[in-house]
């Protein structure tokens, strides 16, 4: 299903330490947006939508697991509480400040 699932990312500069948007496409289409600063192998989530008639079909699971294949450590920022089982789900941890937190055991 999400096998054609990118992630385009527009105006990532190298060392930015401001968030930015980035486009969520299945095959071409656009399913969503995410809103990420990337700081070396860490990423940050401020936010991630999938847009209501992509919905229920795993792609948000699919998102966070490509960038799992590409970080060593995520943080979701400032979860809101209707969204902490997803993240609980997604193998986080509440850091207890707002946050959810995974870390890679590659090394």
């Amino acid at each position: 299903m999400a096998d054609n699932l990118t992630i385009k990312s527009q105006n990532i500069k190298e060392g930015d330490s401001n968030y930015c948007w980035v486009n969520i496409e299945l095959g071409g289409t656009r399913v969503g947006k995410a809103r990420i600063k990337r700081v070396y192998s860490r990423v940050i989530i401020k936010n991630i939508t999938i847009f209501p008639e992509f919905q229920r079909r795993g792609l948000a699971r699919k998102i966070i697991d490509l960038f799992k294949d590409t970080a060593r450590e995520i943080i979701a920022d400032r979860v809101r509480s209707s969204a902490r089982g997803f993240w609980e789900r997604m193998g986080f941890s509440d850091t207890g400040d707002g946050n959810y937190r995974w870390v890679s055991n590659r090394r």
